[in-house]
């Protein structure tokens, strides 16, 4: 176990302060200071909230996740950072504490991709990834079928959303429901005691011309608004229930339709499935129940691993120094729409680029 990379993960792409510590593939901390209940009022991730309330949580949970670990961040081999995508001012809060972290104590730094991370903390879970893996990632902002031959080098996207993302049509039903937010829980928990097949809600883009792997829930959604409104207008009572069970349902029949045909049409014989909506039971159950039909070896992490967490970065950023893949350099920048195809953010060749840390730094900065 002493010679697998120890390595800190930074994740601030939206409203979860994230920090992860593993060893290899072994998770030692796994600190979370989520700020959901300020955005709660709003309906939504305010983005300077969510700012504000990283800068508040930082070092506190990164102390945290040291102490959860028994680690000294001089132990450290490496700190990384999601440095996109997501909200830009969310992503600076970590690059900017990932830099200093990394600077003090004289440690390589390695900017990582969100997307990939959520495919890489499965390793976490279940061993190392198998090459290609298949990943169906499904969240507030991302719903993505990925296929990745090397997680720190080679992901190519299969298809993705035209619209909106699986977890954003969860938000917005529920708000139309009156159930608060976020609404993928609580939708899921409501869908538990509701008929799936009560009301029959269109399945976007699965028509025989339309594209094979893409998504778009953005017609679904106005269809399951428009019915809601239909029952109210009449005064008739709405079924919570009912449409709850039966949007969830068309929601995840879509996703698994889809990723299923994928690994078939790519012969692969697995599937990974993560991001936030990968906590839902039902697309859990659905996925397992297809897969094992077609002889598809089914991963999921648990749930807790799904959602946005420093876990995911820090499994990524070791499998960097594990692979010895380039760090980063200091000017480093967050991006917002950082493209799934680089997994993470090279330095310009200089393998050897954070020799030039300030001996000062390394004694000094950090105690």
């Amino acid at each position: 176990m002493a010679d697998e990379p120890l390595v800190l993960g930074i994740e601030t792409s939206c409203d979860e302060t994230g920090v992860g510590i593993v060893r290899g593939t072994t998770l030692l901390a796994d600190a979370i200071a989520s700020s959901v209940d300020e955005h709660a009022r709003f309906g939504g991730v305010v983005p300077e909230v969510a700012s504000r309330a990283h800068l508040e949580a930082m070092v506190p949970t990164i102390d945290r996740a040291l102490k959860e670990a028994g680690v000294s961040a001089r132990d450290l081999d490496g700190i990384a950072v999601t440095a996109g995508p997501g909200l830009a001012g969310a992503l600076l809060v970590g690059v900017s504490a990932a830099k200093a972290y990394a600077y003090a104590l004289g440690k390589p730094l390695y900017g990582v991709n969100h997307l990939a991370s959520h495919i890489c903390v499965d390793q976490l879970e279940h061993g190392a990834l198998p090459e290609p893996t298949m990943a169906l990632l499904v969240s507030g902002g991302h719903s993505s079928l990925l296929l990745s031959s090397d997680i720190t080098s080679d992901v190519r996207p299969m298809g993705a959303t035209i619209d909106d993302a699986a977890g954003e049509a969860f938000d917005k039903i529920a708000r139309v429901l009156n159930l608060g937010f976020p609404g993928g829980p609580v939708i899921d928990r409501y869908a538990k005691e509701g008929d799936p097949q009560a009301i029959t809600f269109p399945r976007g883009l699965t028509g025989p011309r339309d594209p094979a792997y893409d998504f778009s829930f953005s017609g679904l959604k106005t269809a399951v608004a428009r019915w809601i409104e239909a029952r109210r207008a009449a005064g008739e009572e709405v079924p919570v229930r009912d449409v709850a069970a039966s949007f969830q349902e068309a929601v995840v029949d879509v996703l698994t339709r889809k990723a299923v045909r994928a690994c078939k049409d790519e012969g692969v014989d697995h599937l990974m499935i993560g991001g936030g909506v990968a906590a839902n039971s039902r697309l859990r159950a659905l996925a397992a129940e297809r897969c094992e039909a077609a002889g598809i070896r089914l991963r999921v992490p648990r749930p807790k691993l799904c959602t946005d967490n420093g876990a995911m970065v820090a499994a990524l950023g070791a499998e960097m120094v594990a692979r010895n893949r380039a760090a980063s350099d200091w000017d480093l920048s967050a991006d917002s729409s950082l493209p799934v195809t680089d997994p993470h953010v090279p330095g310009q060749g200089h393998s050897h680029s954070h020799d030039h840390v300030h001996e000062v730094s390394k004694e000094n900065l950090y105690s």
